[in-house]
């Protein structure tokens, strides 16, 4: 564990890259690229600079991104809010993955150039596996990422949504190759646990990988703003709305509960959240929130300049079950 400036910083795994407990997620900053960007709106570059202006402003050292994320406009948003923002290359942590649908492992080499290209002036420093979809096994999966970590061009390995066995594969496949997996990024907070009991959580502390957690606020839930206003649940589509209907209904003494410790650290609701989910299970998980406001950044940056107590952890843990 080292410092930046008064935050801590952990270890991707047993990876040399050291990050903060809270990233910044663009995944948002995609909107009007191919792919995913579909789905978001578009946002103006400038506020895309004020967001990542704002993330690093709050100590935040790592951002994550993709490239079915826009095709590349993600990535290249990213770069463009760093150089924004004076960022030197060796200043900030940059995680993208590779997307593997209808693809063979001989494809990673083949498209890290775009990577790299898209992302320029700012190296590589986590390269993941999107999914585990590809054509080509875990094994011949990892065998290409290492190659990229022996040809400089990415300094870690992780993957995303891998299962328990999956997870073993691949990081027995880096450690033939005298590599770490550093990361296995999943969905996890404090109402979606499923990590806890289908083995994927054991296996990352046994084998000291780390869980990147993405959607920790679950959709907006756990900052409490659907309990105190359910009509905004209406203005969602059909199945967001009925999965996140069922999350309200399930959560109310929780959110009753981070109000109380919210007031307590004079912090809000989704701060509590963010709290609780990267220090529940140590230095084990850290979160990629994502952020579409400048003030979204402030807050969830700010979720790292206070800690729970070990009694509200466990509390919080007892509630959520």
């Amino acid at each position: 564990m080292t410092t930046n400036g008064m935050i801590e910083t952990r270890s991707l795994g047993h990876s040399d890259v050291q990050v903060t407990p809270i990233g910044l997620g663009v995944m948002e900053f995609s909107g009007g690229g191919g792919g995913l960007g579909r789905m978001f709106p578009v946002m103006t570059q400038a506020d895309k600079n004020a967001i990542v202006q704002a993330a690093l402003d709050g100590g935040v050292n790592w951002f994550d991104t993709a490239e079915i994320y826009g095709n590349g406009m993600s990535e290249k948003s990213l770069a463009a809010g760093l150089q924004a923002a004076g960022v030197a290359d060796d200043e900030v942590v940059i995680a993208t993955k590779w997307f593997p649908f209808f693809r063979t492992a001989g494809n990673i080499p083949q498209t890290i150039g775009d990577r790299l290209r898209y992302l320029a002036p700012y190296p590589i420093d986590l390269y993941q596996i999107h999914q585990p979809w590809s054509f080509s096994s875990v094994e011949a999966e990892m065998n290409a990422m290492a190659d990229l970590v022996e040809a400089g061009k990415i300094r870690a390995v992780g993957v995303s949504n891998f299962n328990a066995d999956q997870m073993r594969r691949a990081h027995a496949a880096l450690a033939k190759r005298g590599l770490p997996l550093a990361s296995n990024q999943m969905l996890y907070n404090m109402l979606h646990r499923e990590i806890e009991t289908n083995g994927v959580l054991a296996v990352a502390k046994e084998l000291g990988i780390s869980i990147i957690a993405y959607t920790p606020l679950g959709s907006g839930v756990l900052t409490g703003k659907y309990h105190e206003n359910p009509a905004l649940i209406e203005k969602k589509g059909f199945f967001w709305r009925r999965t996140v209907s069922k999350d309200v209904a399930r959560s109310g003494a929780l959110i009753a509960a981070m109000k109380e410790m919210a007031a307590a650290h004079d912090v809000t609701v989704a701060q509590v959240a963010l709290n609780w989910t990267v220090n529940f299970h140590g230095e084990t998980i850290v979160a990629i929130p994502a952020a579409t406001k400048v003030s979204q950044a402030e807050q969830n940056a700010a979720a790292m300049h206070f800690r729970l107590t070990d009694a509200e952890l466990a509390r919080l843990d007892e509630l959520a079950r």
